[in-house]
Parts: structure tokens; C-alpha cells; sequence
């Protein structure tokens, strides 16, 4: 069942409907290592909704594919 189905079917969408197999997620810190910024700007980026992340407790996880496609579509064309 997919979550589509579980939505239509009005039943609650469980971890076993969602596929983990290719979901990585990166730490704050591991994402402001991979975008040479500060933890605060990922942070900021986290709030904003610039970035999109998971609140586990107290902390953030942010999908590595968010990671990849926020900087895909970041680079600029020069001259």
C-alpha cells in the first residue's frame, strides 16, 4: 500500500508503507561540511524552509537527495 492508497483509504500512513530503502538523511553539521557553510545557516536555511528536514527530538536530519537538488539547482552560469 502506498501512501496515496493510505489517504484515500482514511487509515493512518505507518513506516512500513513508506519505502526507507533509499532514504539517507545528513545531521546539520554533516550538511554545513558538505556546503562549506555554518551550522547556523543551515539552521536558518531549516526554518526558513529553504532546506526541507526531519525534527527528530530535539535535533534536525535533512534528506541527502534535499541536499543534492538545493544544490543542483544553486549553481549559476558565468561568462
Amino acid at each position: 500500500m502506498t501512501e496515496s492508497d493510505a489517504a484515500r483509504t482514511n487509515r493512518p500512513i505507518l513506516a512500513a508503507d513508506i519505502d526507507l530503502s533509499d532514504m539517507a538523511f545528513l545531521t546539520v553539521a554533516e550538511v554545513a561540511g558538505v556546503m562549506r557553510v555554518s551550522k547556523m545557516t543551515v539552521y536558518r536555511m531549516v526554518h526558513s524552509g529553504e532546506l526541507p528536514a526531519v525534527r527528530v527530538g530535539r535535533s534536525f536530519r535533512v534528506p541527502a537527495k534535499a541536499v543534492r537538488e538545493y544544490l543542483s539547482a544553486a549553481y549559476v552560469e558565468t561568462q
